[in-house]
């Protein structure tokens, strides 16, 4: 087995007296202080993450916006320079490949901004499905990315970069210099909180990182590892790929039909999520939060309302879903999850129940997010 990949803060993360683990390939800090007292800082104040180990793809050319127009559900041609997309890549029967960010750098010019773990799967599909007068270089390595989010993200921020932060609006961005060399300020994020993703040079990002904590030093900004994102975006709703979608899930199914643009005009998977949206899907991704103790996990099975557990009585029906995340939410003291649910059961408001080793835990299904910041 290979060694996990490090990104160019590693040696800051451990100087921080991080906790490191092996994620998606890569030794990344899973917390710091604790991921509770993570967790309360960014929902109350600010926090710093590393998210270098994201790739990043560029395409330019004339051809550029044809290639992204076939290779995305969303519509691309939407976006002019200096605005982001959140959209995603399907495969012909609409599975999903990896969602992703797209930075519009100009009029023949996009920045891809793919998942750590499937980078190379990406850009070898990219490579694969493109056509014409487009250049494709994956630069992932030429990249060092940071976010701070929070409340106090802004005010931390503004002083170390030259570009007016009131003036990017949600996924919009702006072009600076940090240590001599181009930078994207970007108003996006994965915590539902207000906060800013730095794209710097690898060399820059300690140093840029140190900058940080000392300016958001009195606003309390502290590192957050992989454990505090993690419960601060299922609060949020938001999705991990590989856990919540893949390439036997839809976005349709996941819940992100509001990406998908069947209107654009021809792109791959286009016609099978034609018919999912026609036909319906037989399952879908809902919320749910737990009416009792207990924390739903991925694989946890969901039954309907008054089934037994299999083996403890004589009433034992089919799941009728299974959990993809979950966590206790710091914020709301309970348990929350995302599950993939027989389309007929997923109603919001509806009751069912969850196995949490071996007992049947209730549960009601929501609407995400869980949590939605004051504005």
């Amino acid at each position: 087995m290979s060694e996990p990949s490090r990104t160019p803060l590693h040696d800051w993360h451990v100087r921080h007296g991080a906790r490191m683990v092996d994620f998606a390939g890569w030794e990344m800090p899973i917390q710091f202080a604790g991921i509770l007292e993570e967790h309360a800082a960014v929902r109350e104040r600010a926090g710093l993450f590393d998210v270098s180990h994201m790739g990043e793809v560029r395409l330019r050319g004339v051809d550029a916006l044809p290639t992204l127009q076939r290779l995305t559900v969303n519509d691309a041609s939407l976006i002019g320079p200096g605005r982001a997309q959140y959209t995603a890549m399907t495969t012909p029967e609409g599975g999903m490949i990896d969602d992703l960010l797209v930075y519009c750098l100009g009029p023949e010019e996009y920045l891809l901004v793919v998942n750590a773990g499937t980078t190379a799967k990406d850009v070898a599909w990219i490579r694969e499905h493109s056509e014409g007068d487009v250049q494709i270089e994956d630069e992932s390595t030429r990249w060092a990315q940071l976010a701070i989010q929070g409340p106090k993200a802004q005010a931390s921020l503004a002083p170390l970069v030259d570009v007016d932060l009131d003036g990017i609006a949600y996924y919009r961005f702006g072009v600076t210099e940090i240590g001599g060399r181009q930078a994207i300020v970007s108003r996006t994020g994965y915590t539902g909180e207000d906060g800013f993703e730095i794209y710097l040079a690898p060399e820059q990002a300690s140093g840029f990182a140190d900058a940080l904590l000392e300016s958001g030093q009195p606003h309390g900004v502290q590192p957050i590892g992989l454990g505090a994102r993690d419960t601060l975006r299922l609060e949020a709703g938001m999705l991990l790929y590989g856990t919540d979608m893949n390439e036997e899930r839809t976005p349709l199914e996941a819940g992100l039909s509001w990406v998908v643009k069947l209107d654009k005009g021809e792109f791959i998977g286009r016609e099978a999520l034609r018919r999912q949206a026609e036909g319906g899907t037989a399952e879908r991704l809902i919320g749910l939060v737990v009416e009792g103790r207990g924390v739903p996990r991925h694989g946890y099975p969901i039954h309907a309302a008054g089934a037994a557990v299999p083996d403890t009585g004589d009433d034992v029906r089919k799941p009728i879903g299974e959990v993809t995340g979950g966590t206790f939410s710091p914020t709301l003291k309970q348990g929350i999850g995302l599950a993939y649910v027989a389309s007929s059961a997923a109603e919001v408001g509806a009751c069912a129940s969850v196995e949490v080793r071996g007992r049947q835990v209730p549960i009601r299904f929501v609407k995400p997010p869980f949590y939605k910041r004051q504005r």
